[in-house]
């Protein structure tokens, strides 16, 4: 139980985007912050992908929370997770590691729990079409392709080859172009020449989108371009094409003409969908509060309930304004909260409702080949790269995870055109190859990020 030491409680939610950038903004002022979270680091998500892919080590992009906010005399981390949130009693009840519950009273709380995979209904396909949101998920994503390969060179029959050969991203969104990306570099450019039995550039790696073009919310011309450059890189695209059945050694798809196929596969990555964290649900049912399909929480024009100006709900799991489910709303509303939360204790009132700054969107899909839509201008191509790589390694956190990507990025991609760390053991490919692994929970339907 947090000790009352008469200055002003706040319990922060989640450590991700939304959750640190809350914390941060508070590092001055006279409150006591405590932040809960499942895990005990904060997680870069849009380099996810390349820890899935051997470019990164999970630790350049995902610093320990305590480290992160160690300078900070007036915050502390506790690794537990979020059981119930009492908004009567005002407290938090967490459990910690060893099973003991936890309470935690607040006078402000700030929920930042994220999201998790949406499979439209479809939660079983879980088992079959992991998703990534978690480190755990990338670990188990990166020793899965690479145990395909290593299936490919032990088996002898061509048509088992070739289903082991199979991927299937589902999703054509930022995710899942950076993914089918990847997979077609380490299969065409980086794995060629490590494999004796088998010809790695046979893999077929198939991009599926529901929607008419890949990138949806993107502009037609950086569309255009991410379809050419895939399908150039020897991805197959199917638009207008859902997954409509799936097991461990096939999907069903069904494209924009009605016609089912079977494709043989033993690898399917998600990446169609996201919902809020379930404990979006859980506060809008304590707080009478609504929510949309996704499972979001609706939110006031300052982040808080409605009815409970003491309590703030950030990120990927509040609908405000119609804003992406992505970093930057979420470290906006977070840095947002912390004004105003410093505000009130100020005994300023008058407090401006949220307004968000859109920075563009990005989107890297391989070597030296991006599209952006940022500072008002279209850009694709090696210029979109360039900017890209100087976005995304200015937010990570610390000039150490910076200079250490930087580093493994010219070290993988420019110099040895290798992949460092695509470590697998007989045990892990043992566990690919018969799906014998434990389901990760960030895939276990529903499992929130935060609690």
């Amino acid at each position: 139980m947090t000790t009352r030491t008469g200055r002003h409680r706040v319990v922060v939610v989640g450590g991700g985007f939304g959750g640190l950038n809350a914390v941060r903004a508070l590092e001055h002022a006279d409150v006591d912050v405590t932040v809960v979270d499942r895990t005990n680091h904060h997680l870069f998500q849009p380099l996810l992908y390349q820890v899935a892919a051997g470019i990164l080590p999970p630790g350049l992009i995902a610093p320990s929370l305590r480290s992160v906010i160690s300078k900070q005399r007036n915050a502390r981390a506790l690794l537990a997770c979020v059981r119930e949130l009492d908004l009567e009693r005002r407290v938090v009840l967490a459990e910690g590691p060893d099973g003991r519950m936890l309470e935690l009273p607040y006078d402000t709380l700030v929920v930042a729990a994220g999201a998790t995979h949406s499979y439209f209904g479809r939660d079983d396909w879980a088992e079959f079409a992991p998703g990534m949101k978690t480190i755990e998920d990338a670990r188990l994503l990166r020793d899965h392709i690479l145990s395909a390969f290593e299936m490919a060179e032990i088996v002898t029959d061509p048509r088992e080859r070739a289903e082991w050969l199979t991927f299937v991203v589902i999703g054509a969104g930022p995710t899942g172009v950076e993914l089918a990306g990847q997979v077609a570099e380490l299969a065409h450019m980086v794995l060629p020449r490590d494999y004796r039995s088998v010809d790695t550039t046979e893999a077929r790696i198939l991009l599926l989108e529901g929607a008419p073009a890949v990138l949806p919310p993107f502009a037609p011309k950086l569309q255009r371009y991410t379809h050419r450059r895939l399908e150039k890189m020897g991805v197959e695209i199917r638009t207008g094409t859902l997954a409509v059945a799936m097991d461990d050694e096939s999907v069903t798809v069904r494209g924009s003409d009605g016609v089912e196929e079977m494709i043989r596969t033993h690898t399917h990555i998600w990446a169609a969908g996201v919902q809020a964290s379930p404990l979006a649900r859980m506060l809008a049912e304590r707080a009478g509060a609504e929510t949309d399909r996704a499972g979001r929480i609706a939110v006031n024009p300052d982040c808080t309930l409605p009815g409970h100006p003491e309590v703030f709900a950030i990120g990927d799991m509040v609908s405000l304004n119609g804003l992406p489910g992505v970093a930057q709303p979420a470290m906006q509303e977070g840095k947002y909260v912390g004004k105003v939360i410093k505000a009130r204790l100020a005994g300023d009132e008058k407090i401006t409702p949220f307004r968000y700054l859109d920075k563009g969107s990005m989107a890297t899909i391989g070597y030296n080949s991006a599209v952006a839509d940022a500072f008002g201008m279209k850009v694709t191509g090696w210029l979109a790269y360039v900017m890209w790589a100087m976005v995304h390694v200015l937010y990570l956190i610390g000039w150490g995870n910076r200079l250490g990507t930087l580093y493994t990025w010219m070290r993988g991609m420019v110099l040895s055109k290798n992949r460092g760390h695509r470590l697998i053991t007989f045990e892990e490919a043992h566990e690919q190859a018969h799906r014998e692994a434990p389901t990760p929970p960030a895939i276990r339907p529903p499992v929130h990020r935060a609690g």
